[in-house]
């Protein structure tokens, strides 16, 4: 029995004892929202998911001896905790997780590298122009990970040292406790009516490379005087989560969301919904890549194989975001079918637009907003 077989078996005995105490503990967490593997192998010391070859023989020995590995994320903590609970139970590889806003990040990942004091294995980051300040800085090693299949035009970066890994969906939702459904807003221009005034939110556009994908796509299909008009009745948060946290609770009505957020929130009983408006949705990139400073470097591989497996590429968008495979399909939350990642409604920001125009978006939306950072 392998290591990491020991490691799965343990956890399902633990997992039964649990259970046996439940009675006297605390209400459970909410189930997962991703999808087990369907079935794990290792077929002559190799690893295999799903029917997919993640390890070969020699990268699997390597990576079960060294068990573990420490990732730094810009990632929302849930959605990133939803993920890695399921890698960990493929693999049995544990992860240490360093998660930061992903502008907080950048600061952090950059003063640690300069002193020699980074203990990063993998990196993960939104931002095209942070994660480009990364690969300028040697922050990243190549590795061109197996399972590198299928993949849409546009995701391996500077010679495979990072990749685009997934998609976030960014678009409106709203509050379904004090909203009836049948009165949900249907399009960004529903916003603006008078129903809406002083009941509206918006995270702030420096808040990191969501946000200012956000602004990108409102400028540039919206226009400016959409902006003006919704900064007269929205209340400004500094981050998604802080947003999202006071839609749940009613504090506002309706807002900017990420649809994977939504999709974790209602998970765990907040009343909280989606909308896909008829001006279409924006979508933003997320990069993974192998750490140049990485000392547990064939579990980073693995991890890097597995982000980039029809199996890992199920799991995200089994939590909302669009996967960059060719592949696998759209996703389907709260029985709401996304379009497909082609489709014209969906406005993905590319690494050239955010470069071009994010500074010219940060100064418009602070002007519009009257918000000082």
């Amino acid at each position: 029995m392998t290591t990491s077989t020991i490691r799965r078996f343990g956890a399902a005995v633990c997992a039964i004892a649990v259970a046996a105490v439940t009675a006297c503990s605390p209400p459970p967490q909410a189930p997962s929202l991703a999808r087990p593997a369907a079935s794990i192998t290792e077929p002559g010391g190799a690893l295999v998911i799903d029917g997919e070859q993640i390890a070969d023989p020699d990268l699997w020995s390597r990576a079960e001896s060294e068990g573990t590995i420490t990732l730094y994320s810009g990632y929302t903590q849930d959605t990133e905790s939803e993920v890695l609970e399921q890698f960990e139970a493929d693999t049995g590889i544990d992860v240490k997780l360093v998660r930061l806003t992903s502008n907080r990040l950048y600061e952090r990942l950059t003063a640690e590298y300069s002193t020699g004091r980074l203990d990063a294995d993998v990196i993960r980051i939104s931002d095209p122009g942070f994660v480009r300040g990364l690969a300028e800085r040697g922050l990243f090693q190549p590795y061109l990970p197996d399972t590198a299949d299928n993949l849409q035009d546009d995701v391996s970066f500077d010679d495979n040292r990072y990749f685009r890994t997934f998609n976030p969906i960014y678009t409106f939702g709203y509050n379904r406790a004090v909203v009836d459904p049948t009165d949900a807003p249907t399009s960004w221009n529903s916003l603006l009516e008078d129903r809406w005034n002083d009941k509206l939110g918006i995270a702030q556009a420096g808040s990191g490379g969501s946000a200012l994908a956000l602004t990108r796509f409102q400028r540039d299909v919206l226009g400016d005087d959409y902006l003006r008009r919704y900064s007269s009745e929205a209340r400004v948060f500094d981050s998604i989560g802080a947003q999202l946290d006071a839609l749940a609770r009613g504090e506002i009505n309706a807002g900017t969301v990420v649809v994977s957020s939504v999709n974790i929130a209602n998970n765990e009983n907040a009343p909280v919904d989606f909308v896909v408006p008829d001006e279409g949705v924006t979508s933003y990139d997320y990069y993974t890549g192998v750490a140049d400073t990485a000392r547990n470097l064939a579990a980073a591989e693995v991890f890097m194989n597995w982000n980039l497996s029809t199996r890992g590429q199920r799991v995200f968008t089994d939590l909302g975001e669009y996967s960059v495979r060719t592949d696998v399909d759209p996703p389907n939350i709260l029985g709401a079918q996304l379009p497909d990642f082609t489709d014209p409604k969906v406005h993905r920001i590319t690494p050239e637009e955010s470069t071009t125009h994010s500074a010219e978006d940060q100064a418009a939306w602070n002007s519009i907003f009257g918000y000082n950072e």
